[in-house]
């Protein structure tokens, strides 16, 4: 499936999500402790494309089939959920896929809201989307666009103690003049109870505080994140309280209305809620996945990676190639769990997802490597040549050439966000593997 082609069946998808309300799948489980009928404002942003975790082992955080169960924790009439935009990572032909399943997936999810960046607006504008986002899902922006009007400025009333409050949230990029200009857009006091939120897509943290002393209309400011955890920036008492909401999805900001003690006006309480893995899953959302898998299936990304060439005239040999001479390494190896890692692929239906693939065969980023199970599949899997080097002068040289590059280090696909444990039990990790005779010490294998 071409370029064209799925971006029809996006925007389709899109405006049926726009049109029939899906609700909550499942109620939430009774740990994330609802307060009732407290006015709450759920903020999610720096999503980077990231749909779910990789899954590959436990402890994994995010994945928007799970954050439903954090989102309805709280009553529809009493909520306002927000994301402050940054869909997706990069302009490439996945990422375009991941902005069309992460706006349905919004919609699914019961979003009031998405402010969109400079970046989300053109992605939007690529997947013909821009001008389609209608009443179930409205968006804000600070960039303007020709043709199409999308405001800097949303509202949505709620109720506080039976009495109306009036939640505004603007979207700002700190221009020339920003701070009169945003001003105007916030509602002058009129004896109802009003909450201001700030969306700033530029915000130099150093500055926060002349930033502070300037806005003291609004009640909120959201900073793009630095770190994966959302997180207050600066007092917490103060007022505006500025915060960040983190990134990747693992942590939905849960920020609650309640009232000031002894006084008039708004207190607000921030925090962080995990998207954990014991949380139960949206079956919508999940199915909305397997949906983006089968995308990335038939637009054949995999197979159309751009990939480096080797020094050289180096090939990648697969590891069936190193039986001969390493026998008995090669038996160890084949017991092991790195022998079967393209099957956690196929299990799970990530098998042609590049993003996935690359940590569970021999060589893809390169020529020679591994391209699809039909054509390489004497690379599939994590092998000899993973950490040793592609080994074709070594095989042709009878063992005298030793170790050429490139090769991959564990904490390549080892990851703090694919295997949270690892580095804290590298020794354990290793045990796994072992498949030499001489005693090694961990961090010296090679």
């Amino acid at each position: 499936m071409r370029l064209a082609v799925w971006i029809n069946t996006l925007v389709v998808g899109f405006l049926c999500v726009l049109s029939v309300s899906m609700g909550p799948a499942r109620k939430r489980p009774a740990k994330l402790g609802s307060k009732g009928e407290v006015p709450t404002v759920f903020l999610t942003g720096n999503e980077l494309g990231a749909l779910k975790p990789c899954g590959c082992s436990g402890g994994q955080l995010g994945g928007l089939d799970r954050r439903a169960a954090v989102l309805n924790s709280v009553p529809k009439k009493s909520r306002l959920i927000v994301d402050t935009g940054t869909l997706v990572e990069s302009d490439g032909e996945q990422d375009l896929i991941k902005f069309g399943i992460l706006i349905r997936a919004f919609g699914m999810l019961g979003y009031d809201l998405v402010n969109l960046t400079q970046k989300d607006i053109e992605m939007a504008r690529n997947l013909g989307l821009l001008g389609n986002i209608g009443p179930e899902l409205s968006v804000v922006s600070a960039y303007r666009v020709s043709d199409v009007n999308v405001p800097a400025k949303f509202t949505k009333r709620m109720s506080f103690r039976g009495k109306p409050i009036t939640v505004t949230v603007v979207s700002s990029d700190m221009r020339a003049g920003w701070i009169e200009s945003v001003e105007k857009l916030f509602p002058v006091a009129s004896g109802v109870q009003a909450l201001n939120i700030l969306i700033l897509n530029r915000c130099d943290r150093a500055g926060v505080d002349n930033i502070v002393k300037k806005v003291r209309f609004v009640d909120c400011i959201v900073c793009p994140a630095d770190s994966d955890e959302p997180e207050i920036i600066g007092d917490a008492n103060r007022r505006p309280l500025v915060l960040s909401v983190g990134r990747l999805g693992k942590y939905v900001g849960r920020l609650q209305i309640g009232a000031a003690k002894g006084k008039d006006g708004l207190k607000l309480s921030f925090r962080a809620v995990e998207v954990s893995e014991d949380l139960p899953q949206d079956s919508n959302l999940v199915e909305l996945y397997k949906e983006y898998q089968e995308l990335v299936g038939v637009s054949e990304l995999l197979e159309r990676q751009p990939r480096i060439f080797l020094p050289d005239g180096l090939e990648y040999m697969g590891s069936q190639s190193c039986k001969t001479c390493h026998e008995y390494e090669y038996k160890k190896w084949r017991s092991g769990p790195h022998a079967d890692a393209f099957a956690i692929l196929e299990k799970v239906g990530s098998s042609f997802d590049p993003e996935c693939v690359v940590c569970h065969v021999v060589g893809m980023r390169y020529e020679s490597g591994f391209v699809s199970l039909q054509r390489t599949a004497h690379l599939k899997d994590v092998g000899c040549e993973n950490c040793h080097g592609p080994g074709s002068e070594h095989i042709a040289t009878l063992g005298e050439t030793l170790g050429p590059e490139p090769k991959s280090d564990c904490i390549d696909c080892h990851t703090p966000d694919n295997s949270p444990g690892y580095l804290a039990d590298e020794r354990d990790y290793f045990e796994k593997i072992v498949h030499w005779t001489e005693p090694n010490a961990v961090g010296n294998v090679k």
